[in-house]
């Protein structure tokens, strides 16, 4: 997957990016941008001056629609009248905490808000390529060795991840429904799901998730609290999955029937690290710092381990991640070191030495 290759598939073509406020979307309008494609943008408002999106100035980059995926006439009407070639749906309620304590939100937007998408792109008499991300976390998770294929049963242990679930369960529907492969030229539709997990990058601000938390830490020369020390998860750098998503798009323009399926995008699953270690590791690289692992109580559930299998990805995409954990925590502390010193071009800069 060269630069010059994806060039190719999206400069000038009409892209709709829904989340391109939040953390990966607005990497993936930046790269969008950098390919030369034509962007709307369709997501909540950015909470804070110093989301990524801002800090990019993503607003200079397409045309932003700042709304809510639950409005479903204003996204249809959106999508009608922008008439994409290509929608990446980002747009999520992407917490699993924040699900604990707001989950018929959770279920509504990323579970019904999927839907509504769906609907949209059914009004569409042109062809359109259609990816949907979803998570690793859509795996019914007995928390073994063994790394969950496609094809594995879904599932949800917390109200989040069973969202996730239920959204795959939505475009499994809806592709069989209405976009079925075998009716392709009638309605001239491939859809697709993408799941990947435990992203990482800078730019990243949300409450409970590792490595904010522990760069707001070490800004204020605090400990970093530790919640779930022994938790192993496959680390990725931002640019993988995002880079995973604009190839794909590119295979289903090349074969929409054979590539309208679900695709895990990920680590290799021998590269996975435990939380303790990843922290660990970022002390090291930041040269400074150090940790508490509290003793907590009554806390929500959440995964111990979680692996995926990208065999399929690997040899059917011809996609295959290109950095390890360690290569994906340096480039990550690199662009918040980068943002302490006012550079705020490290994200063009990483795009483009990807």
């Amino acid at each position: 997957m060269s630069y010059s290759h994806l060039t190719k598939y999206y400069k000038d073509k009409r892209v709709f990016l829904t989340g391109h406020t939040g953390f990966k979307g607005s990497w993936m309008l930046h790269w969008l941008n950098l390919l030369g494609a034509t962007i709307k943008g369709y997501a909540l408002s950015p909470e804070n001056k110093e989301d990524h999106f801002n800090v990019i100035e993503g607003s200079r980059m397409c045309e932003s629609v700042i709304a809510d995926i639950q409005d479903k006439a204003k996204l249809e009407k959106e999508i009608f009248n922008f008439q994409p070639d290509f929608i990446f749906h980002l747009a999520a309620q992407p917490l699993v905490r924040l699900s604990y304590e707001k989950p018929s939100e959770t279920f509504t937007v990323n579970g019904i808000g999927t839907a509504f998408l769906l609907d949209a792109v059914r009004q569409l008499s042109k062809p359109c390529v259609v990816v949907l991300i979803t998570t690793d976390k859509v795996y019914q998770n007995h928390e073994w060795h063994y790394p969950y294929r496609e094809n594995d049963r879904l599932g949800g242990y917390d109200p989040y991840s069973a969202s996730k679930a239920c959204a795959e369960l939505i475009i499994s529907s809806y592709r069989n429904s209405f976009f079925n492969i075998n009716n392709y030229s009638s309605h001239k539709k491939s859809i697709s799901s993408a799941r990947a997990g435990n992203v990482i990058g800078g730019g990243d601000w949300s409450k409970d998730r590792i490595i904010p938390d522990i760069v707001r830490a070490l800004n204020k020369n605090e400990f970093i609290t530790v919640r779930n020390p022994n938790a192993v998860r496959p680390w990725q750098h931002v640019l993988e999955p995002i880079g995973g998503y604009l190839h794909l798009g590119t295979k289903m323009v090349d074969d929409p029937i054979r590539y309208a399926d679900s695709w895990n995008f990920g680590p290799f699953a021998e590269d996975s690290l435990k939380v303790v270690d990843l922290v660990e590791l970022a002390i090291s690289i930041w040269e400074s710092g150090n940790y508490e692992i509290p003793l907590l109580y009554n806390q929500p559930h959440e995964a111990g381990l979680l692996k995926l299998d990208i065999s399929k990805t690997i040899s059917e995409l011809n996609w295959k991640p290109k950095f390890n954990s360690r290569k994906a925590i340096e480039m990550t502390l690199d662009w918040y070191k980068s943002y302490n010193e006012n550079n705020y071009s490290k994200t063009k800069e990483q795009i483009q030495k990807f």
